[in-house]
């Protein structure tokens, strides 16, 4: 583990607005290389967007990681149904700044998450990752975390343009 400067964590404010959408790249990283980079980067910014948007509402939070006064990482967290019914926590961003990794910035924004769980009386925490995201992947099993589901793709020859991907 890198020497690092101290980490406050905290709950996000609208002031961070602009540092937490700069870590939208990362989440881009692992995803599989046949799907569009340029649509994967548009997703990804959605995501943080939207989370931060509804971090002041019920059922959500969003927490940064501050370093020398600036964001170097951010988790946004929210009560989800399982198919099951049951409500569980769900991690839906999970990012740390490019040169701020392997420093336990990622693990004490999990751990805030899996707090925040436990205050709401939630008996899990979920959350997806790209297959081929090997250090996310790494750090969720140091964690506990285990593999519940799995997404197969298969590549199809389309016979023609679906109209959601033509050009207009």
């Amino acid at each position: 583990m890198a020497a690092t400067a101290p980490v406050q964590i905290r709950p996000f404010q609208p002031g961070d607005r602009s540092e937490v959408l700069s870590l939208a790249p990362r989440l881009t990283e692992g995803v599989a290389p046949r799907r569009d980079p340029a649509a994967v980067r548009r997703a990804a910014q959605n995501w943080v967007q939207t989370s931060i948007d509804a971090a002041a509402r019920p059922g959500h939070a969003v927490y940064v990681a501050i370093a020398r006064g600036r964001v170097v990482g951010v988790v946004s967290i929210r009560e989800q149904a399982h198919f099951t019914g049951q409500v569980d926590a769900y991690v839906g961003e999970l990012a740390v700044a490019s040169g701020m990794t392997r420093r336990g910035i990622a693990t004490a924004l999990m751990n805030v998450a899996e707090a925040w769980a436990a205050e709401r009386g939630l008996a899990f925490l979920a959350l997806h990752t790209g297959a081929a995201n090997q250090p996310a992947r790494s750090l969720y099993r140091r964690l506990g975390y285990h593999e519940e589901e799995l997404l197969l793709t298969k590549a199809i020859p389309a016979r023609h343009k679906h109209p959601e991907q033509a050009t207009p």
